[in-house]
């Protein structure tokens, strides 16, 4: 009896729970009382789960004023979504065998030579070089954000990758590499910049003929063409209760918007896509169909590798471009081993391997989290 009993428990704890639909059918309608309430303009949203969308929904408006129906068409910006994709990249040229984890930085961009470390207001050698892992895993002491004389980058674009590299690996480290997580916009770069010397073309094309184009996803660029601009909905920030166009932020609803004349392919935060295409390379990942990365490289992606380091919430490690919940007690209500990312403008993304499920969530607002918390909880609440 008591062998009979475990075997039981065992099925539980090792097979996918079944999802509730019509559970999931309430998504919306809860959605839609932000945008009644004059917080959000509008949401997409999409549950997978064992094969299967289990739900795929658009609520409220792409812009406030004009009040257009927002749709499962409409294209967003990923801003630090796009950061997971780059290490992707980055693991596929790794699977042919062209670089190493463990590779030092400058190994493959020479210029990192010599980099410093910045302890107590002087410069000192550090122990070892960064390496591609410290860039992964956020881990490398490389600044958060493009130093000064560049500082503008991020609203400009105006300088090609290889130039933005080349100044990054001219500044000191802020820390030993290893030794603390702090989340860097210029250690992603880098990445990025290594993805383009190993795969031999600028990072824009080896995501189109390397990710994009082979997983059939039609409507993510770095450089949105024209035709599709019309998509975009309009970009928000919420302040004093409600949400206010972005006319401050050249990506928002500034000169940058479109990237119209770019230079910088902003691989820490590029990206414009479709819930339906992040769908297909969500699939990708917890399916391996269509196949982009080998099981063993989408098991390194997703396993912590910070170790007991403090990274962006509790219960929280950082795995290969991706947060990974280590504790659901303290990141509910993800289960231990989820993975994900967010992004500036509030889009969000889970993928939970344990339930074969993941959620994405879309809007164009930066400021509040209350939609994408209602949305992560409603859907753990259809699992049965």
């Amino acid at each position: 009896m008591r062998s009979f009993v475990l075997a039981l428990l065992s099925a539980f704890l090792i097979f996918p729970q079944s999802i509730d639909r019509a559970k999931l059918a309430q998504i919306p309608s809860r959605l839609k009382e932000f945008v009644d309430a004059g917080k959000a303009a509008g949401m997409v949203t999409l549950v997978w789960h064992k094969g299967e969308t289990a739900a795929f929904d658009a609520v409220g408006y792409t812009d406030l004023e004009t009040r257009q129906p927002m749709t499962k068409e409409n294209i967003f910006q990923l801003h630090s979504m796009t950061k997971p994709v780059v290490a992707m990249a980055a693991l596929m040229l790794a699977e042919e065998g062209r670089l190493s984890l463990s590779d030092p930085v400058q190994k493959h961009l020479p210029e990192f030579r010599g980099q410093m470390v910045r302890v107590d207001d002087k410069l000192h050698k550090p122990g070892r070089p960064i390496t591609i892992l410290d860039l992964m895993t956020h881990t490398s002491g490389m600044m958060l954000n493009p130093p000064p004389g560049i500082g503008e980058l991020h609203g400009a674009l105006h300088k090609p990758l290889a130039d933005v590299a080349l100044i990054l690996s001219q500044q000191p480290l802020e820390f030993e590499p290893g030794t603390k997580w702090q989340y860097s916009n210029t250690g992603i770069a880098a990445l990025a910049r290594i993805v383009e010397v190993i795969g031999g073309q600028p990072l824009e094309v080896f995501f189109a003929k390397r990710i994009f184009e082979p997983l059939g996803m039609k409507d993510t660029y770095i450089f949105p063409p024209k035709d599709k601009w019309h998509r975009m909905p309009t970009a928000y920030i919420y302040r004093d209760g409600k949400p206010l166009k972005y006319t401050s932020d050249p990506l928002g609803e500034g000169a940058m918007k479109f990237r119209d004349g770019a230079k910088y392919s902003l691989p820490e935060g590029g990206l414009y896509s479709t819930a339906s295409d992040l769908a297909i390379l969500y699939k990708s990942i917890l399916t391996g169909k269509p196949r982009l990365l080998s099981p063993a490289s989408i098991r390194v992606m997703s396993q912590v590798h910070t170790g007991e380091l403090r990274t962006n919430g509790p219960g929280m490690g950082w795995g290969l471009g991706w947060f990974v919940a280590r504790d659901q007690g303290a990141a509910q209500p993800l289960p231990a081993g989820t993975f994900g990312h967010g992004g500036r403008y509030g889009t969000y993304c889970f993928l939970d391997p344990k339930n074969q499920l993941f959620g994405i969530f879309m809007i164009h607002r930066e400021g509040g989290s209350d939609e994408r918390n209602a949305f992560v909880q409603m859907t753990y609440a259809a699992l049965n």
